[in-house]
């Protein structure tokens, strides 16, 4: 029999009612005896998180809430992007049976043929480089060939204005001998430059030359930007008339034209106290001459590194009245093809001289076993043409002030066929003591 434990009778109550210890309940704990001890552990525990935080009930309510909505927006999204993209494979698919089932009629074929190679315009799609006009005229009596440069027409813009200063390069191939320059015409993209230039050339050359023009942007800190060219085969020309005709520039060939580097320096003049003064500052992308790059002497053998470059120095020297007059030379630079001089040198030029100087700036790989070699060559003066004679008029009408300018290197065969200097004036070479007066 079990145990009835009376508890202490209260005044007012039957004292043959029997009460029950007190038992606090909570909304989680079940009252049904006959629920798993397992169930009643996990709602124990959740209990005891629920008691330590520090939070209403309501509010942790919410917040559970609140997350689990989040979570169904999430898995919505999922659901949605997956359905997307089966979508665009099915439209995909729908496609390719499209493009088969036309093929099979024959419609549209010649869409997935490659085309010919001569039908390919590589880099993009052909764009407009603009128009030149110019004449052919040879005279075989004199075996002159005469090209006159008239002018160009919707050239292409170069600089970030939609405009450019353009300048027409002519020269022969094979031979390459001579190269001449038009004037160059600011913030056009159609210039007229009326402008003739004559070459020395036997009726059996002629009809072995190619005559080229190049249109060219010219930029006084920059390399110059090619805009289009022509190349005319003289052998194909009727020369029993002038030709004159407009043509349609061409994208530039990339095998002919040989990169000999650049070279900036800058020009001053002070009248006043008849001074001209020649900066070298730097050079770029110069022409490797030697074999494995660049070469010095150890001892008694001849290494060849194999750091591309050559040993450049750069000769100044000036022509009056075409004959050589005064010269000077940088220092060396060893194994680069950029080399940096940043070097001045003066002469005592009258105002009278200025007018009938030439100055020659010539590039030189310095070699220790044999002859120097000749890297490029560019000539400035009143007799130049193009860029070299803008660059010395900039400096004629702007004295007292420093003018630099880049200039890309020519061969020496160029510029000697161009210049003609003369040997040095004789008093100078027999009588020494006249040198220094």
């Amino acid at each position: 029999m079990p145990v009835v434990h009376k508890s202490p009778s209260i005044p007012g109550s039957n004292p043959n009612q029997t009460t029950s210890p007190p038992f606090t309940t909570s909304p989680f704990l079940p009252t049904n005896s006959t629920l798993n001890p397992a169930a009643v552990g996990a709602v124990g525990f959740i209990n005891d998180i629920l008691n330590k935080i520090p939070l209403p009930h309501w509010a942790i309510y919410l917040i559970a809430a609140a997350g689990a909505l989040l979570l169904l927006l999430c898995c919505l999204c999922v659901c949605i992007k997956c359905c997307c993209r089966d979508k665009k494979k099915k439209k995909k698919q729908q496609n390719n049976e499209k493009i088969n089932l036309s093929d099979a009629n024959g419609k549209t074929t010649t869409a997935l043929v490659q085309p010919d190679v001569g039908d390919v315009d590589y880099g993009s799609t052909k764009m407009q480089r603009g128009k030149l006009l110019y004449s052919l005229d040879y005279n075989a009596a004199q075996s002159e060939l005469t090209v006159g440069i008239k002018q160009a027409d919707s050239l292409k813009a170069m600089d970030l204005g939609g405009s450019s200063d353009p300048y027409v390069k002519v020269y022969l191939c094979p031979a390459k001998s001579r190269t001449v320059e038009t004037k160059v015409f600011k913030n056009t993209l159609n210039p007229v430059f009326n402008e003739h230039f004559s070459f020395q050339l036997s009726k059996a050359s002629l009809l072995k030359s190619t005559a080229v023009m190049q249109v060219f942007d010219f930029n006084r800190f920059s390399k110059h930007n090619l805009i289009g060219e022509l190349r005319l085969p003289l052998s194909s020309v009727d020369w029993n008339h002038v030709i004159e005709e407009w043509q349609d520039l061409a994208e530039p060939a990339k095998f002919e034209e040989e990169e000999l580097g650049e070279i900036c320096f800058s020009l001053r003049y002070v009248p006043s106290a008849a001074k001209l003064t020649v900066a070298i500052l730097e050079a770029k992308n110069l022409k490797s001459m030697d074999m494995g790059g660049s070469s010095e002497m150890c001892s008694v053998f001849v290494v060849v590194t194999a750091t591309p470059g050559t040993n450049p120095y750069v000769k100044v020297q000036l022509a009056l009245d075409k004959r050589k007059w005064k010269k000077r030379k940088t220092s060396m630079k060893k194994r680069t093809l950029n080399p940096y001089y940043n070097e001045s040198f003066t002469f005592d030029v009258t105002f009278e001289q200025i007018q009938r100087v030439n100055l020659v700036i010539s590039v030189w790989d310095h070699d220790a076993m044999t002859r120097n070699d000749a890297m490029g060559k560019i000539f400035l003066g009143c007799d130049a043409s193009g860029n070299q004679l803008r660059h010395w008029a900039d400096m004629l009408s702007n004295p007292r002030r420093p003018v630099a300018q880049w200039h890309s290197l020519l061969t020496a065969e160029q510029v000697n066929a161009t210049l003609t200097l003369k040997k040095k004036i004789p008093l100078q070479s027999k009588l020494p003591f006249l040198k220094d007066t």
